[in-house]
C-alpha cells in the first residue's frame, strides 16, 4: 500500500523550489525551543518534534483532567532573524502542557503548540502566559545563550521579559 503524503514538509534555507514559492512547506532552520521547568530554562530541540526530554514515554491525552497529579512545563518558541544591526531573537511566543512523568500520562493542547510556533516563525511576541519566574528563566537563557542577540532585539521582547515592579 503506497503511504499519502501530508503535504507538510520542513525544509532548510536552501530551496530549490521554483521561484522560491514555498507552497505547503515550513522552514523551521531558524526555529528553536525552550522548555522550561519552573525557574529553570534550557534549550530543547526534540520539542520541534514533540520529543523532548520530558515528553519521551508519555501517552498525551484529550482531558486535562486525567492528569491531576501532573507538573507544570512551558514551551517558547523562539525565531532567529537578521536586520541591520545583525542576528537578534525575532519572535517568541509560549505554550503550556501538563506531564505527570510517574503515570506516564501528559495533556497538550496541540493546535495552540502550532499556532505559538506559528506565531513564533512569523516574528510575533506571545509571553503573557508566562509567570515572572518562567519570565526570568527565558530572559537568563537568550542572555547567556547569546547576549548579542540579546542586546540587538527588539524594546518588546525585552518588555515581555521586564520584571514587574
Amino acid at each position: 500500500m503506497k503511504k499519502k503524503n501530508s503535504g507538510f514538509n520542513i525544509i532548510s534555507g536552501d530551496s530549490t523550489t521554483h521561484g522560491g514559492y514555498y507552497t505547503g512547506t515550513l522552514n523551521l532552520s531558524n526555529l528553536s525551543s525552550v522548555l522550561i521547568d519552573g525557574d529553570t530554562a534550557k534549550i530543547d530541540l526534540g520539542l520541534i518534534h514533540a520529543k523532548s526530554s520530558v515528553e519521551r514515554r508519555i501517552k498525551f491525552i484529550p482531558d486535562k483532567d486525567e492528569v491531576p497529579d501532573g507538573k507544570d512545563y512551558w514551551v517558547v518558541w523562539v525565531a532567529i532573524d537578521r536586520d541591520e544591526n545583525g542576528l537578534r531573537y525575532a519572535g517568541a511566543a509560549a505554550c503550556y502542557m501538563l506531564i505527570d512523568r510517574e503515570a506516564k500520562r501528559g495533556w497538550k493542547n496541540l493546535a495552540d503548540h502550532v499556532n505559538r510556533m506559528d506565531d513564533a516563525l512569523k516574528r510575533r511576541i506571545k509571553l503573557d502566559p508566562l509567570g515572572e519566574k518562567e519570565k526570568k528563566a527565558l530572559k537568563d537563557l537568550l542572555i547567556e545563550n547569546n547576549e548579542d542577540l540579546w542586546n540587538n532585539s527588539s524594546e518588546e521582547l525585552k518588555k515581555a521579559l521586564a520584571a514587574e515592579k
